[in-house]
């Protein structure tokens, strides 16, 4: 099986003072990764920051967080701190990642970030992701209520809250409108399976019906879902992924999706079935990504129901064996047989 190296193996390589170079050429890259290395290469990315650190360089103590109910003087001191600016960068980051993809159009999409139980660092409303900056974000409370920040939160920070209430291991959420991944969540058609392995390992995806944007029963469809999915195509809308780990990972998940349906919808129109791996190699990706700590729906599906994409067209169904058949009687005793029926009819005719 090949090694899959993410933009975290990248970081870490380079944190360490790794040279590029010594990473195999045999293995599978995330398109993070690939752009990770890439820029790095053309000088364009420094030591990346992927853990908010304090002023002495420590992570910052879990106790250094004020409460929501903390005086705003001291929420604004936290929200404006070295190690929550580490984090608004990361946010600035990724918005900028989803515009020059065209992943969002206008001032669309939303990332957010939980910093604890009860605080989330998240975007603002009416603010291009490509030109966002740490000094328009915001910190609300678990229930949106906002604490600090010049700018208006996003309405559609209340999804990513009922994520993180449905899901206590979401610590990041990334909401964008990807054209390919998009026109799935239009057709309320769930992408088919077992045919590429990144999306196998690192998306489980759902289609979650429409409620209007940035309302409390839009929130609610979805956050019924992530105990079993960290992606989630919102019907009419677009696309929402949380991550356990990072908002860098969350935003993989939208690169990964939107991969893998443009290339759905590329290989559907070559005239030609779409061709898949079996439900074992599924069993061998499914192993690697329960370890990996992500959550899937099929983690205890027999093997034959893996890949059952017969509500996909084209698609490929789930070949289930079938019962081995009664050996036929030999043709001799099938002639006798019959010769001895049609004597006893004509017989009876005559009688």
């Amino acid at each position: 099986m090949k090694t899959l190296i993410s933009a975290r193996d990248v970081e870490e390589l380079l944190r360490k003072g790794g040279n590029l170079d010594s990473l195999p050429t045999d293995a599978i890259y995330t398109p993070s990764a690939i752009d990770l290395i890439r820029d790095s290469k053309n000088g364009k990315v420094s030591q990346p920051v992927v853990q908010a650190k304090s002023e002495s360089g420590a992570p910052a103590p879990a106790s250094a967080i004020p409460k929501a109910s903390a005086p705003a003087a001291e929420l604004e001191k936290y929200f404006n701190s070295p190690e929550v600016h580490a984090l608004k960068e990361l946010i600035c980051g990724v918005g900028h990642r989803l515009w020059q993809r065209n992943y969002v159009d206008g001032n669309g999409g939303n990332i957010s970030i939980r910093l604890s139980d009860e605080l989330v660092l998240c975007t603002p409303t009416l603010v291009s992701k490509g030109a966002l900056k740490p000094a328009d974000l915001c910190l609300v409370d678990m229930e949106g209520k906002q604490l600090a920040g010049v700018k208006p939160r996003t309405s559609e920070v209340l999804m990513h809250l009922q994520i993180m209430k449905a899901q206590p291991k979401a610590k990041a959420c990334v909401h964008a409108h990807p054209a390919h991944a998009s026109a799935f969540a239009v057709a309320g058609i769930e992408p088919p399976t077992c045919m590429m392995p990144e999306y196998e390992v690192f998306c489980a995806v759902a289609v979650a019906p429409y409620r209007t944007p940035g309302t409390p029963e839009m929130g609610k469809l979805i956050a019924e879902l992530v105990d079993k999915h960290n992606t989630i195509l919102m019907a009419n809308h677009g696309v929402v992924a949380w991550s356990h780990n990072s908002v860098e990972e969350a935003y993989w998940r939208m690169e990964i999706i939107e991969a893998y349906c443009r290339t759905i919808v590329i290989a559907s129109q070559l005239g030609k079935p779409m061709s898949g791996f079996s439900s074992k190699h599924l069993q061998d990706l499914l192993a690697i990504k329960k370890k990996l700590g992500f959550v899937d729906p099929r983690f205890d599906l027999k093997e034959c129901e893996l890949c059952d994409n017969s509500e996909w067209n084209p698609g490929i169904n789930c070949q289930i064996p079938t019962e081995k058949p009664v050996a036929a009687e030999s043709s001799a005793e099938a002639e006798q047989l019959v010769k001895t029926i049609t004597d006893m009819l004509v017989a009876k005719m005559k009688g």
